[in-house]
């Protein structure tokens, strides 16, 4: 920048801010100002012409009134004439006020523009900058339409200085931030991204910060990008601090860049080159390396550079989740962290973790670091670091460990901060289900639950025990007895009331036996807690009090006698009196056969999705970046102790209001309080575990073929034979993300349609073909999706899938959307595969063998000798084997090398038994790969599966 000259100084300005700053009120302040502001009008209406240095000192003493709150309605054509000016200074309080005082409405914006063109093509670098500047300060729509083409030309010109090539990317940036659709890049894209390669690094920063944002958009577009990046992140992390000494910040090589390269290598899946692989793969390393290093200086800013570059790494491997040595030593590195006395290090390596947790390969070392983590949750001052604590708890949990944090989690509810209780609540209520093996744990679980927090627990989460109460028989009684203990509590909270009169209302007979909770008992019990309990509670129990009429008709007297009283007949209440009159009435003139088919035990409800998690979702708040519990992947491959009940949450927009299961949200219900029974699901349909939906709702969407063919997309497929997480499409407008479930021969897959753009998407509707016969082979039924996507957003879609018989092709989903006034049509294979159905099976060396020589005529085996295309990890493949659905059956085969597995193929026709051996020769890098089963074409068509993904 040029230097100011002595005579620039302004004393002026310098004497008129000194006299705002000593003004002794309002008043006096305003008087200055309108003084000012009199002479400033008087010397620019002067007939004298006024000279640069006057007009830019009365310019700035204008900017500095309207910085103080004052509405200036002058001096904008003066301020403009000072951009003719050939002095900096002057040049610059021009360009200065434009960008603060002039709208894109101004009369002036075609003379500015024509002043920036001058200075644009002046080819003075200070002006160029100075220009640059301030079209990326106003940033209007108006800017952008004028410049959007002068502004890359310049970016990419051989003879464009290195700090206007800073100025022109960070300006392209801005200009493309505020009018997308003003800035096309294709014919400048390729030299755009050779700025990679520049040898100035302020223009390599500047321009990563450009390619990100563009290649978010169109990462088609910029996929040669990821070369470049890699080549200049390997340069930067193993040069010496002395060799970016311009750009080394406190003894690290610039950091800034270093973050941004790596946030640039985010936006792409890992590079298919084995070569740039392998180079990104040392530079993690070495980053990984650097950060285990004793540090070269004591000051915080040394640190924070460096764990700056640590944390990006360590997103960069989380998004890769391709390399389990990279993604184990980050979670080692990132557990180093959680005892850090620095609050910040705590925090962001307590969130890194939990994404950590949702890789099949670092699961189990994140899970290493348990104790650390409660310890964290019971001893960290800060509110924020503890509820990523509970996160990262509720991240770790499966089945192995889910009593002990579930456990903790209760015991910190005691004593946790207001803020965070509710949350806390929900996620221990969503583990306790998910993971519950014994039943009689879960009651136990909500029960304390309701105990501990109850004024947190919401009526999601109540409805959910009875729900699963109802539905299995094996708890029921158990139910009974341990409400009925906690209910003789002299203090209850009403969420137990009502969990206790629900259940004690349909089976209280199971524990009447006792002389301890015989019916009266019983009856006494709930009633002495009926006057402290309010209105929905006093009618739950009504309906409970009828229920026992039919189930202990020795205490229908009693209970007469209540619904008689004039403090039900005459209750101020018309809900409560209405139920009182009707109830009387009903237990007195029905019989004792009407009596029980009114009042007869509650059906079992229909599975439905728990809309606790629901509830969780519209906690966390909707965004298009998954939250925790939703980018927690379900491992169908049961690594981590366990095959899971329940899918994570979805990314989708959930309805506001949940389901009232027990009819207490109505004034209108007369008769009870109890839910009825929907219809079951049709039988070709996957029972809905979870669903929210009414069972309208669910009626399955029809199947049909778009109108315009597109090609089908099946690149991502492979990807999911042994995972079933992930993205399977992505182009510059859509993203299409899956996460799915399998149970014998059923499954449900969530589809999840990101908008990627800022306009709506209209018309939106999909359908799934399945051709050649599919159709008999496989169920597949779409739920309907709502009409529109709004910019930014996502849209989830359910995908029920039944297999009916063994099958070799995939269906096709296809989707149609109107975006811009353009009809877009896209089809993706859908990754439904055989293997998906598989159920593993433990073996014992002995039965393994035995079964595999029953399995030995020629058309039940099939044996495939082929070349291994990925590096051969035993972890890996025996995570990709688990993934595949067979239990890996360790010391079954004499050599240790081998893998062996064992499972079940469920369909709705049959069961087909597989056992698999698959034999590395690491030396050949070659593999062998052998599978029997009791028919040929699941054989060949399993074979061709599991071998490609080696």
């Amino acid at each position: 920048m040029p230097a100011v000259s002595k005579g620039d100084g302004m004393r002026g300005l310098a004497v008129f801010i000194s006299d705002i700053r000593n003004c002794k009120s309002k008043e006096a302040e305003i008087k200055r100002i309108n003084k000012e502001l009199a002479n400033i009008r008087s010397k620019f209406k002067g007939d004298k012409a006024l000279d640069g240095y006057s007009k830019k000192k009365y310019v700035c003493k204008l900017l500095f009134i309207f910085l103080l709150g004052h509405d200036i309605d002058f001096g904008h054509m003066e301020a403009v004439n000072l951009l003719s000016s050939n002095k900096y200074t002057e040049k610059q309080i021009g360009y200065l006020f434009i960008s603060v005082l002039v709208n894109s409405n101004s009369d002036l914006i075609r003379l500015i523009n024509n002043a920036i063109k001058n200075d644009l093509s002046s080819r003075n670098p200070t002006f160029m900058n100075l220009a640059l500047h301030c079209i990326a300060n106003v940033g209007s729509r108006e800017m952008a339409e004028a410049f959007a083409a002068e502004v890359p030309r310049i970016l990419v010109a051989g003879d464009t200085m290195d700090s206007v090539k800073q100025s022109a990317a960070l300006c392209l940036l801005r200009l493309n931030r505020t009018s997308p659709d003003l800035v096309p890049m294709g014919e400048w894209t390729a030299r755009v991204v050779h700025l990679l390669n520049d040898q100035h690094l302020g223009v390599v920063t500047a321009a990563t910060s450009l390619i990100t944002t563009l290649a978010q958009k169109n990462p088609d577009d910029f996929k040669t990008s990821v070369s470049l990046a890699v080549a200049r992140l390997s340069r930067i992390v193993t040069s010496a601090s002395t060799d970016l000494q311009d750009y080394t910040y406190y003894f690290v090589a610039a950091p800034w860049l270093s973050v941004k390269l790596l946030r640039l290598l985010q936006c792409y899946p890992p590079p298919e080159d084995a070569a740039i692989r392998g180079r990104l793969t040392e530079c993690l390393e070495t980053i990984l390396n650097k950060a285990q290093e004793p540090p070269k200086s004591k000051k915080v800013q040394h640190s924070n550079a460096k764990n700056a570059v640590l944390f990006e790494a360590i997103s960069l491997i989380i998004h890769h989740d391709s390399e389990p040595t990279l993604l184990v030593r980050a979670c080692n590195q990132l557990g180093q962290f959680l005892q850090h006395r620095e609050t910040n290090l705590r925090y962001l390596a307590l969130e890194s973790m939990c994404m950590l947790a949702s890789s099949e390969f670092s699961h189990e070392a994140v899970k290493t670091h348990i104790e650390t983590v409660i310890n964290a949750l019971k001893t960290e001052r800060d509110v924020s670091v503890r509820q990523r604590a509970v996160d990262l708890l509720y991240a770790m949990c499966d089945r192995s460990n889910a009593k002990q944090i579930v456990a903790e989690m209760l015991s910190y509810l005691e004593t946790a901060d207001y803020s965070i209780r509710e949350e806390i609540v929900l996620k221990v209520a969503i583990l306790a289900e998910k993971y519950a093996v014994d039943y009689t744990w879960y009651v136990d679980t909500i029960l304390n639950l309701i105990r501990i927090a109850g004024d947190y627990v919401s009526e999601e989460v109540w409805y959910r025990v009875i729900q699963i109460v109802i539905n299995r028989d094996d708890v029921q009684g158990y139910a009974a007895k341990t409400v009925f203990e906690a209910l003789q509590a002299p203090a209850c909270h009403e969420n137990l009331v009502k969990v206790g009169g629900y259940i004690l209302g349909e089976f209280g007979n199971l524990i009447a036996g006792d002389p301890r909770s015989s019916p009266l008992v019983q009856f006494n019990l709930l009633h002495s807690k009926f006057h402290l309990c309010s209105v929905p509670t006093r009618a739950l129990l009504l309906s409970a009090y009828i229920k026992f009429i039919n189930l202990f008709p020795e205490v229908k007297g009693t209970i007469q006698e209540v619904l008689r009283s004039d403090s039900q007949q005459r209750n101020a209440d018309v809900e409560l009196q209405q139920r009182a009159v009707e109830y009387l009435r009903l237990s007195c003139i029905a019989s004792t056969d009407i009596l029980a088919t009114v009042l007869e035990e509650m059906p079992p409800f229909p599975e439905r999705e728990s809309s606790i998690l629901a509830k969780l979702k519209r906690k966390k708040g909707p965004g298009t970046v998954p939250d925790i519990e939703e980018s927690r992947k379900e491992r169908s491959a049961n690594v981590n102790g366990g095959t899971n009940h329940t899918s994570a949450t979805s990314n989708a927009k959930v309805a506001a209001s949940s389901t009232d299961l027990l009819g207490l949200g109505s004034a209108s219900t007369s008769l009870s309080s109890t839910p009825p029974a929907a219809p079951p699901a049709a039988s070709s349909l996957l029972v809905d575990v979870f669903s929210e939906n009414s069972p309208a709702a669910a009626a399955a969407a029809p199947i049909a073929v778009p109108t315009t063919a597109a090609p089908v997309a099946d690149d991502n497929f492979s990807r999911f034979v042994c995972k079933n997480n992930g993205v399977l499409y992505e182009n510059q407008l859509l993203q299409i993300g899956l996460k799915s479930e399998y149970r014998q021969n059923l499954g449900r897959m969530y589809v999840f349609y990101g908008n990627k753009t800022s306009t709506q998407f209209l018309n939106f509707g999909t359908s799934v073909v399945c051709q050649d016969g599919l159709a008999s082979q496989l169920n597949v039924h779409l739920k309907p999706a709502d009409p529109t996507v709004d910019g930014g957003a996502q849209l989830q879609q359910i995908v029920n899938i039944e297999c009916v018989s063994d099958f070799m092709e995939a269906p096709v989903l296809n989707i149609q959307f109107r975006y811009g006034g353009t009809l877009q049509n896209i089809a993706v294979k859908l990754p439904i595969t055989l293997n998906k159905f598989f159920q593993p099976t433990e073996m014992t060396s002995q039965d393994f063998f035995q079964r595999w020589k029953q399995l030995s005529a020629p058309q039940q085996e099939v044996q495939k000798i082929f070349k291994a295309k990925h590096s051969m990890d035993t972890e890996v493949t025996k995570a990709k084997i688990i993934g595949f659905g067979v239990a890996l059956l360790d010391g079954v085969d004499p050599n240790p090398s081998n893998f062996v597995g064992a499972g079940v193929i469920h369909t709705k026709t049959t069961q087909v038994g597989c056992l698999l051996r698959l034999e590395p020769n690491t030396q050949a890098q070659m593999y062998r790969l052998t599978l029997r089963t009791s028919r040929d074409t699941v054989s060949q068509r399993l074979c061709d599966l599991l071998s490609d993904q080696f």
